[in-house]
């Protein structure tokens, strides 16, 4: 449907040993891994192998027309030295943030790939709160008896702090106008994603596993010709924010036969975050995700919620979700502002769904993050307002769910012009409509395990319920 450049790397291979790389997991590679890469950037582009082996490094800067290839055979641990991660300014959960430097890192590169059948693994227990209500007892003992107790008391239950100076920036907050070198004796508050690509052109992800993730696992940002395939991404269930990909305001995107396992969405297209967001007009557009498989996750294909550059012109094909929170996640809410408009979605399956197996909802949040108050509709202005529509589903199949279909808007922008065709869903629920109009279901079968509602061709609205 649309061309996606791939990196083509000059024929000149090298070796992390042939700069001082020690093997074992106990000295860390950091300068000799990033002193080849220069090497190679310099000779004007090549391969960086990293062999067989248990090799410790902090972060890594890939360079423009150079390939990282990791060996099946190899395991790259990222350490946690608070010498190695200073803090920069940057941008996540779409908007301006302090953050440290991510493990693998790339800004203003072009021609860069990361292959191979290796392991790439970002140490984000060392990283990440934990909540105790996401584990097991014992697995919370384990944790406890490692990190150290620093604890909060939620509503929810204890959550747990890697250190004693992570817990006490978080009971203070992040603060204005910091000084990043005072903030530095906090830098595991500030976690980073795991891989982040800023403004990058032509890039490849290949073969490899990452897994372990400081916070979201893959983070694009601002890129062009971006292609992930093959790989596998990796986090645990309990990872708070682990993410699997966060594809944000980029354009000509492949994400193919690449699986997800993570502790938060799944697959995800974001745009930015609020008005501040939206001075940029770099919207995410033509993207194809193509053969792709979510295990655990809360969102298989995933929109938002940061969504107010827009997303538009996307194709999702031939993926299964497989124990999912939500199956298809279409997510915004008041003060975004932006459209999400032109997405295909079509030969989906969809396997033990714990909630909705699709759902649009304009509710996700009810305060924004430089607001701390609840937005209404009658304070906020129309261009805050986020808008759904023109969405085509077809020849989609779950087998179990709790809600086949909710469709939650908003009045000033009403939710319209989904079309669903031969879609057949098992659930507990039927469907919910509110604040929406143009919800065309055509051959489409919503079911459980005594009754049976059928929509040859039918065109519903708001305040439809259909229960069984």
């Amino acid at each position: 449907m649309f061309e996606v450049k791939k990196p083509i790397i000059k024929d000149y291979t090298v070796s992390i040993v042939d700069f001082g790389a020690v093997e074992g997991g106990i000295t860390s590679n950091t300068s000799a891994i990033n002193a080849a890469i220069k090497h190679v950037n310099e000779q004007g582009g090549g391969h960086v192998v990293i062999p067989g082996g248990m090799w410790l490094t902090g972060p890594i800067e890939i360079l423009s027309n150079v390939d990282l290839h990791v060996d099946k055979n190899a395991y790259v641990l990222f350490t946690k030295n608070k010498e190695e991660y200073p803090l920069i300014l940057t941008d996540y959960e779409g908007q301006p943030r302090i953050r440290t430097v991510s493990p693998i890192h790339a800004k203003n590169a072009t021609n860069i790939s990361i292959t191979g059948k290796g392991t790439l693994d970002g140490n984000g227990e060392l990283w990440r709160p934990l909540k105790e209500g996401k584990v097991t007892k014992k697995q919370w003992k384990r944790f406890l008896d490692a990190r150290g107790e620093h604890l909060v008391k939620t509503k929810e239950g204890f959550i747990s702090y890697p250190t004693a100076k992570a817990l006490e920036a978080a009971l203070r907050g992040e603060v204005e106008n910091p000084d990043l070198s005072l903030e530095q004796e906090m830098f595991d508050y500030y976690r980073p994603v795991f891989v982040s690509l800023i403004e990058c052109d032509t890039i490849l992800i290949e073969g490899v596993t990452l897994q372990n993730s400081p916070a979201w696992n893959v983070h694009p940002l601002f890129c062009k010709n971006f292609t992930i395939k093959d790989a596998m991404i990796r986090n645990a269930e309990y990872a708070q924010n682990g993410d699997g990909i966060d594809l944000e305001s980029c354009e000509y995107a492949h994400i193919l036969d690449t699986t997800f396992d993570v502790g938060d969405d799944g697959i995800c297209l974001k745009s930015g975050k609020n008005e501040i967001a939206r001075k940029i007009e770099r919207p995410t557009h033509h993207v194809l995700i193509d053969g792709c498989k979510v295990y655990a996750a809360h969102g298989g294909f995933v929109i938002g919620s940061e969504m107010s550059r827009g997303v538009n012109n996307v194709w999702v094909k031939n993926c299964t979700f497989m124990g999912s929170d939500i199956g298809i996640r279409i997510k915004s809410a008041l003060g975004r502002g932006g459209d999400v408009c032109d997405i295909h979605i079509e030969n989906v399956r969809m396997h033990n769904i714990v909630e909705e197996a699709i759902l649009f909802t304009m509710g996700y949040v009810l305060y924004t993050m430089d607001h701390e108050r609840p937005d209404t509709v009658e304070t906020t202005k129309l261009e805050d307002v986020p808008a759904f529509f023109n969405f085509d589903i077809k020849n989609v199949v779950c087998d179990n769910a709790k809600t086949a279909l909710k469709v939650n808007g908003l009045p000033q922008k009403k939710i319209h012009n989904i079309n669903l065709e031969n879609v057949n869903i098992k659930a507990i629920k039927g469907i919910e409509i509110n604040n929406a109009y143009d919800i065309n279901l055509k051959n489409t079968v919503i079911y459980n395990d005594s009754e049976k509602m059928v929509f040859e061709n039918e065109v519903i609205a708001e305040g439809y319920v259909a229960k069984f």
